[in-house]
């Protein structure tokens, strides 16, 4: 009996060695486990510290473009603004200048309205007087053609009239002009017979 007992014994404290070996192992990979897991939680913290200075730098790179898309936004909105004034400016300075322009075209086209009227009257008037005129000519003209009409027959029975009473006179007074013819060639004659000079050598 005596040496079973011992043997069990034996057996007893092998099994409690195996379950102390065990359980150290097993507390050493729990050790093990946790420096791990603060190993990843410190690496994951450092990243999301990265990742927030990150975001911070990118907050404050933000903030700075916003600031400037700001002031260019104020920029060009005073600028806007600006051109805007001066636009409205420009198109009241052309919008009086064509109101004057369209005022002194109208007065000039009313002037050259009533100078065209005064025209055509005076070249109303013109040709009515003209008219007046000529006819007055085609009468003067009718008139003196009928008086010229009228002068030649008188002149022309006076003419026939006095040169039937010049060869009624010529006739009568003939005779006398002959025998003078005659009395003045044997004159004639005589003078030259006087000189020596046949009169039928001449």
């Amino acid at each position: 009996m005596p040496p079973k007992t011992k043997e069990k014994r034996r057996k007893s404290g092998a099994l409690k060695k195996k379950k102390s070996s065990g359980a150290d192992v097993e507390a050493e990979a729990k050790h093990r486990l946790v420096f791990l897991e603060k190993e990843l939680l410190q690496d994951h913290v450092a990243v999301w510290r990265d990742e927030a200075r990150r975001a911070k730098a990118s907050e404050v790179q933000l903030k700075q473009r916003l600031q400037g898309l700001a002031a260019e936004l104020e920029g060009a909105q005073s600028e806007g603004k600006a051109i805007l004034k001066e636009m409205s400016r420009q198109h009241r300075a052309l919008q009086e200048e064509m109101e004057a322009r369209s005022k002194q075209l109208e007065e000039e086209v009313r002037l050259l309205q009533e100078r065209l009227e005064t025209c055509q009257t005076e070249a109303e008037a013109s040709r009515k007087e003209a008219e007046r005129a000529l006819r007055e000519q085609d009468q003067t003209l009718a008139e003196l053609r009928a008086h010229v009409t009228d002068m030649e027959a008188k002149y022309e029975e006076i003419l026939d009239g006095s040169l039937d009473l010049l060869l009624a006179k010529m006739r009568a007074i003939k005779p006398q002009w002959d025998e003078a013819a005659l009395r003045l060639h044997a004159r004639h004659k005589e003078l030259l017979c006087q000189f020596g000079l046949n009169p039928l050598d001449l």
